[in-house]
């Protein structure tokens, strides 16, 4: 059978230079080799000039011009984060005058209570979820029901609710707590819950209207530093949903009340990407400028890693 696609004729092939050719690694931005008792700095030098490497430097270095010039800096987060035990990177950060405002969604507040409380978090769900038994712990939910009523009798937001609930109960670990210490040092922690993904919802001292009402006044309370955010940086880290959704029209209500927010850093760091932080975090809200920026990696990893170039960035000669 004769084929109706005609072989094409290699030799007719149109070549060009090799040195003329344009390259997109050079061996210049190689990686080098470690030497023994170089510091950190050194190392992220030594990193090659390509891609993610090149990426997470970019991060760094948005991270610390924004504190140097005292611009707006977000760190958004899932509960992972806390979790990992990454609580007292993110203190020293604020200790530092980086982090302008935390905002979680809602399994953070029940790990980093449970943190406070015990000083240990995250149930075996395999096990106790067959009788019935996952999130049935009565201290966590109790905590926590008491915090959102203390919101309502306050009219304040659930993140500062919770913070300085357990600073004012004494809760034995608070020195390891994320909330508590972000309640200490006056630094705002907002607080995105979804009714039903966390375990005190279930419990018979749940208040959705006091709850809604409190993490209502926490959007609106993100909102206003999402209007700041220009030539800043925000971070999510962790959240797949909840806080991408948030971020998207906290961003677009303000814009809409006459904020030019633009020129910021947004960035997603996650174990996978998913589309909801490519589009939301990265993608739309940097279209009319500023650069998106996604970074791969597990949190207990990379987070360190951050926090350590940030530091070492404020540290050195500007």
């Amino acid at each position: 059978m004769k084929t109706k696609f005609p072989e094409l004729d290699p030799k007719k092939l149109s070549t060009c230079s090799l040195t003329n050719r344009v390259s997109l690694v050079s061996e210049s931005d190689f990686a080098r080799p470690w030497t023994p008792g170089a510091g950190l700095s050194e190392l992220l030098a030594r990193l090659p000039g390509f891609l993610a490497a090149n990426d997470l430097k970019a991060v760094i270095a948005a991270v610390v011009c924004a504190a140097r010039a005292r611009k707006t800096v977000i760190l958004g987060m899932g509960g992972h984060v806390v979790k990992t035990g990454l609580a007292p990177l993110l203190t020293d950060l604020m200790d530092r005058g980086v982090i302008s405002l935390f905002a979680v969604n809602g399994s953070v507040i029940v790990h980093d209570t449970e943190i406070a409380l015990i000083g240990k978090t995250s149930e075996n769900v395999a096990a106790a979820l067959p009788e019935g038994r996952f999130g049935t712990a009565r201290e966590t939910a109790e905590f926590l029901c008491r915090a959102v009523q203390d919101a309502e009798a306050r009219k304040i937001g659930l993140g500062r609710a919770v913070g300085e609930a357990l600073l004012s109960e004494g809760a034995p670990f608070a020195e390891r707590s994320l909330l508590a210490s972000a309640a200490r040092r006056g630094v705002p922690v907002t607080v995105h819950e979804a009714f039903g993904t966390d375990v005190w919802h279930i419990h018979p001292g749940f208040d959705p209207a006091a709850c809604g009402a409190a993490t209502h006044r926490d959007f609106l309370a993100f909102a206003g530093a999402v209007a700041t955010l220009s030539q800043g940086v925000i971070i999510n880290a962790g959240s797949a949903v909840i806080l991408p959704e948030v971020f998207l029209k906290a961003l677009s209500l303000s814009r809409n009340l006459g904020h030019r927010v633009t020129g910021f850093t947004a960035v997603n760091l996650d174990m996978v990407r998913q589309y909801r932080p490519m589009q939301n975090v990265v993608g739309r809200p940097v279209s009319e400028g500023g650069q998106g920026i996604h970074i791969t990696g597990h949190h207990e990893i990379m987070i360190p890693l951050l926090c350590a170039g940030i530091v070492e960035g404020l540290e050195a000669r500007e």
